[in-house]
């Protein structure tokens, strides 16, 4: 994710240009690379490349979230919870929407990305848990694209490998979605929990938990994409029977004259 901040727009417009631009080479080296070679499958190497680096940063954030769940005392916290803080009294704002000039309309937010400091070690792991949730779901295309690609390099593209890895992957989108989603707002409110005590107006009286209908979708798009790829196995599977069969009838044939 690209994110730059200015007080201007053209500022951070060109900052997310050259992000785009930087990324754009780098695909521009690995296309150049596989023609200098000779390669007939420039795009597959390029997606294969491409996506065997975005697991290895995946890989390297991993571990970086495990370590510092160990090593460090606070907490990083991203979910929604039952906290509802008000926007300051400085800000201008219009409580009814009655105002007869352009305004804001007052109302305030939940509170929802925090750091705890001091956090206890069950905290710092709950947080881990839903950071790799996430992380894992993030990396989950890059990980089925990769698999497509290795074996399509390799003339396997309609192999059992990959439909397995297609199943394997809606059931891993499914899992890490909803615990994403689940582990996201229980640590939030846990947190909470572990900051002020229960007769505090701001402790959470109760978990507010989502899931979105995201997961399945993707889940089920996986799905039947593998159902494609199985299907294709059985052609290729029809295909080399039938040439079998074609070339004993030939032999049988030759033997005859």
């Amino acid at each position: 994710m690209l994110t730059f901040g200015s007080d201007e727009l053209w500022p951070s417009l060109l900052n997310i240009g050259i992000g785009l631009v930087v990324i754009t080479l780098i695909v521009a080296v690995v296309v150049w690379n596989s023609r200098r070679r000779g390669s007939r499958t420039v795009a597959l190497d390029a997606a294969l490349t491409l996506s065997g680096w975005w697991i290895l940063i995946g890989l390297v954030s991993a571990v970086t979230i495990i370590i510092k769940a160990f090593t460090v005392d606070w907490a990083e916290l991203d979910g929604q919870t039952y906290v509802y803080i008000d926007w300051p009294a400085t800000l201008p704002c219009s409580e009814f929407g009655d105002s007869g000039t352009t305004m804001l309309s007052c109302r305030g937010e939940s509170l929802t990305e925090f750091t705890v400091g001091n956090a206890s070690l069950g905290l710092r792991l709950l947080a881990a848990a839903a950071q790799l949730s996430t992380l894992a779901l993030t990396t989950m295309p890059a990980v089925i694209l990769a698999v497509i690609c290795f074996h399509t390099l390799r003339g396997r593209v309609f192999s059992h490998t990959v439909t397995r890895a297609l199943v394997g992957g809606a059931v891993a989108v499914l899992v890490f979605g909803v615990a994403a989603d689940l582990l996201g707002g229980i640590a939030a409110t846990t947190g909470l929990r572990e900051v002020f005590p229960p007769d505090s107006e701001w402790y959470p009286s109760a978990y507010q938990l989502t899931v979105t209908p995201l997961p399945f979708a993707a889940a089920l798009g996986l799905i039947a994409l593998a159902a494609v790829f199985r299907q294709g196995t059985r052609l290729e599977q029809d295909r080399a029977r039938l040439q079998q069969e074609t070339a004993r009838l030939q032999k049988d044939t030759e033997g005859l004259v």
